[in-house]
């Protein structure tokens, strides 16, 4: 699936993952390929990609919006 993670100063991220985890306003929440169409806003928390061959990112967020359509993902993020 396609991750974008968007704050107001730069583009973050941007590429090709197999697993995301977002801290969810009401707690973790997992996005896998195929995911169904989802919007909820994220508190501050880390961000983990994981992207091919399981090697796993990790960004710092201090609250934000996450959308998923069509196998993509947009992190709006603080």
């Amino acid at each position: 699936m396609k991750v974008e993670i968007i704050t107001p100063d730069s583009n973050v991220f941007a590429g090709e993952a197999t697993a995301l985890q977002v801290p969810g306003a009401d707690g973790l929440l997992g996005i896998l390929n195929g995911h169904a169409p989802l919007v909820s806003t994220l508190q501050a928390g880390k961000v983990k990609v994981t992207v091919e061959k399981g090697e796993e990112k990790f960004f710092d967020i201090n609250g934000g919006v996450v959308e998923v359509l069509n196998n993509t993902v947009m992190i709006l993020a603080e």
